[in-house]
């Protein structure tokens, strides 16, 4: 009887410890998955890209400048404010039903002038028989770690693998949702296209892997021809950084000139009045693909609203008019379907020809299609009462965030 006691006693003594162990080793193993990779995904450090940076005439006082000054962090007063959107509105900007995303059918000669749009700022242009992806993020999250950050709201529409060949890549700067660690390494694997970025930029690429020979960094107003485009560096009202060093690297929009087409990639952006001279120096353009969402009164000055959007597109000479920066991830405090609502009825109020792709949609921007409402059949998660709002898982996007 003494021994059962006894090897009873044990077992549970060492069913205690196993629990404790597990108890403890829990939390832990979380936050090592959670940080796994980290140091490489937060891309260069302030040492790494001073050789580079500093030779910029944008580069001073230790940081890269906008034209305009233009405030990043809410002044205190409104901070209260924002603190309590950020625990009352989170929900709002999730959409209420499943996206639609649509598998494009990409033809094996590029167009003369076509657009598929793959969700947020993620699209591939057809310029003159040419092809350039511009800012792609495939990545499950915009966010160094695998398990923290926003999340994607809808599945990429195709694999990238599964993309044609590319003549170039453009990205506009150096954010999580605009430049995405694993989509890099994919496009390395699967690709010879060169990456043209801003100054700074670069430095994050080579850390990763990306070979020099394919890797040109540009200042504003600076160029580049490949394969027959010219790829011009212009002015945004914006910011840079991966972690808490701001301004580091340089941010940038887009003019994209072919022999006979010119479209302008706008990445993230402010409104500012630099649009104005870049439509007279670059344009007019026969496609303007503008940021529309994520905005706030509280970092109005670094992402435009679909008001400001549709007047940057005057002011490029922009012909058509396809949004970005919306859909994709949960950045701000507005409904999923606010900003393509105010686009679209801005839009027939002032006459702009607008169309806007479901993710993952082709549009023939010589023979654009009439605007269809799809979003509304979606709908936003903030029409309806917090407790009741649900969100439809999405599938996985078979990139892993891991360094």
């Amino acid at each position: 009887m003494l021994e059962l006691v006894s090897s009873a006693s044990r077992r549970s003594a060492a069913l205690t410890t196993a629990l404790t162990v597990a108890a403890l080793t829990g939390p832990v193993a979380w936050v090592a998955r959670a940080a796994w990779g980290l140091p490489t995904a937060l891309g260069a450090s302030r040492r790494q890209l001073q050789p580079t940076v500093t030779g910029s005439p944008l580069f001073s006082g230790g940081r890269f400048q906008n034209t305009l000054p233009t405030p990043t962090i809410p002044p205190a007063s409104a901070r209260k404010g924002l603190l309590r959107q950020m625990h009352e509105d989170r929900h709002k900007g999730l959409p209420a039903g499943r996206v639609p995303v649509v598998r494009p059918e990409l033809p094996e000669q590029a167009a003369d002038l076509a657009v598929t749009w793959f969700g947020h700022s993620s699209a591939l242009l057809e310029v003159d028989g040419r092809r350039v992806l511009v800012d792609p993020v495939w990545g499950e999250r915009v966010s160094p770690s695998p398990l923290l950050g926003p999340r994607r709201l809808h599945e990429p529409p195709v694999p990238i693998a599964d993309l044609p060949p590319l003549d170039a890549v453009l990205i506009s700067h150096d954010h999580y949702d605009h430049l995405d660690l694993p989509t890099v390494r994919e496009l390395v694997r699967i690709s010879t296209a060169p990456f043209v970025v801003p100054v700074g930029v670069g430095v994050h690429l080579r850390g990763w892997g990306v070979p020099e020979d394919r890797i040109v960094e540009l200042g504003w107003d600076d160029a580049t021809s490949v394969n027959g485009l010219t790829l011009t560096s212009t002015e945004a009202r914006h910011f840079s950084g991966r972690f808490f060093a701001r301004d580091t690297t340089l941010w940038s929009s887009w003019a994209i000139a072919g022999p006979r087409h010119r479209v302008y990639f706008g990445g993230d952006t402010g409104y500012t009045p630099a649009f104005a001279g870049i439509g007279a120096r670059l344009g007019p353009f026969d496609l303007t693909l503008l940021p529309i969402g994520a905005y706030n009164e509280a970092w109005k000055a670094i992402h435009m609203d679909p008001d400001e959007a549709l007047r940057a597109h005057g002011d490029l000479g922009g012909n058509v008019l396809v949004p970005v920066h919306w859909a994709t991830f949960n950045l701000a405090f507005h409904r999923w379907a606010e900003p393509v609502q105010r686009l679209a009825a801005g839009a027939l109020r002032g006459g702009v020809r607008l169309v806007v792709p479901r993710p993952g949609e082709r549009v023939d921007v010589l023979a654009p299609p009439p605007l269809t409402d799809w979003w509304s059949a979606v709908g936003s998660a903030g029409d309806v009462p917090a407790a009741e709002a649900t969100r439809t898982a999405p599938r996985r996007s078979g990139l892993s965030p891991r360094a």
